[in-house]
């Protein structure tokens, strides 16, 4: 076999791979346009709620989400709020010990969001009795209806997990903005174009409410580093349904620079390769039993992440027309429908001039991961870092 059928072959079997993952996000993504609003009927239950906030080393945007939660207009007897304040400084600590909050300061040796969660599950008074567990992310905000929208769904809904809309706060420079542009293609993908299709939506690590009982028996034996994959996969196998409602909205804030983007995107990396190699041999049962839910999950869990997908194709279409340019065309014709795709999924409010700028920016962000000690990889964060 010689250099040029090796390569043409090669190709082709990239080609293969990244069409698959083109065509699974073209389906919801065109799903996610048939998702039809229903309001939300008011409950007659007001449910009682702990508000938990696993916060790391991170102190002030802890502050913020604490804040945020208690201007709830929600009865303030119906919710409690416990803050696991893992390595924060002490004036963190101090600010946020003054306030209507249970604050835990842990000392582990190997610090987790589950060992966190964990210890917060074990401190809670035993004289009380919660419905709904909600689980956050320090940074994130929360609007003053925030809880009676969740109680009015979760009755609505009848299911024991819901996961809420996240969206961006920031949006100032290419790494933030891509962040932006990908968290919404994630809900409309992932969580509106599932539902609409009757599949259970994405869970996130954040902006989730669960049934309390059945939140606390599963965290209690969450053994991972990814919590929220473990409860995920949990819940796709019992059977429970997540639902997604998008008009509860959570603000987070993005990662402003190239270098904390790719952390990030390494880190979902190895949660998603840890998550496919715990729950691969489940497949087989999933299709012969028909669990839908549980296979397209599993399926989900294999597709390339949209970072790299757009940088192979990005790649390819540069490199493939120096080896033989009529290889490069479908490349092209690729890289023309995935935008076309991500156009679909993003809303309008991020479509806008520096729209296809973004995406563009990709390669720039990988290189700058690859090259970071070099002066061309300084070079490139510099750019990536650039407000826009």
């Amino acid at each position: 076999m010689d250099s040029w059928t090796i390569i043409y072959y090669c190709d082709l079997a990239f080609f293969i791979f990244v069409c698959l993952t083109v065509v699974y996000m073209g389906i919801f993504a065109m799903a996610s346009m048939f998702s039809q609003h229903h309001e939300t009927p008011k409950s007659r239950i007001e449910n009682r709620f702990i508000i938990l906030i696993p916060a790391y080393k991170n102190g002030a945007i802890a502050e913020q989400t604490v804040r945020s939660i208690l201007g709830q207009t929600y009865p303030q007897r119906l919710f409690d709020v416990t803050v696991i304040a893992d390595q924060l400084d002490e004036m963190s600590n101090f600010r946020l010990a003054q306030q209507p909050i249970t604050l835990l300061t842990p000392n582990f040796s190997r610090s987790s969001r589950a060992k966190s969660l964990q210890l917060a599950i074990n401190n809670l008074p035993q004289f009380k009795l919660y419905d709904i567990a909600v689980v956050l992310n320090p940074g994130n905000i929360v609007e003053p209806e925030f809880l009676y929208q969740l109680n009015d769904a979760y009755e609505a809904a009848g299911t024991k997990a819901i996961q809420c809309h996240m969206l961006s706060q920031n949006r100032d420079t290419v790494s933030a903005r891509l962040s932006a542009i990908f968290e919404e293609i994630n809900n409309s993908i992932f969580r509106r174009g599932h539902v609409t299709l009757g599949l259970s939506a994405a869970a996130s690590n954040s902006a989730m409410a669960f049934d309390f009982n059945w939140f606390k028996a599963n965290i209690m034996t969450t053994k991972t580093s990814w919590d929220d994959k473990e409860l995920e996969s949990r819940l796709i196998r019992q059977h429970i349904f997540v639902d997604y409602f998008d008009d509860i909205m959570v603000f987070s804030q993005k990662t402003r620079n190239a270098e904390d983007f790719n952390r990030q995107r390494g880190r979902w990396l190895l949660s998603h390769l840890s998550t496919i190699l715990r729950n691969i041999r489940f497949l087989p049962g999933a299709i012969i039993q028909r669990q839908y839910d549980l296979v397209d999950k599993i399926l989900q869990w294999m597709l390339l992440p949209r970072i790299l997908m757009m940088g192979i194709i990005i790649a390819m279409g540069i490199i493939m027309p120096v080896i033989y340019f009529t290889l490069a065309i479908k490349w092209w014709a690729l890289f023309a429908i995935v935008l076309f795709i991500f156009a679909l999924a993003t809303p309008n409010y991020l479509v806008d001039d520096k729209w296809d700028r973004t995406f563009f920016s990709i390669p720039v962000l990988l290189l700058a991961s690859l090259l970071a000690k070099t002066p061309v990889g300084k070079k490139l964060k510099d750019i990536s870092n650039k407000k826009l």
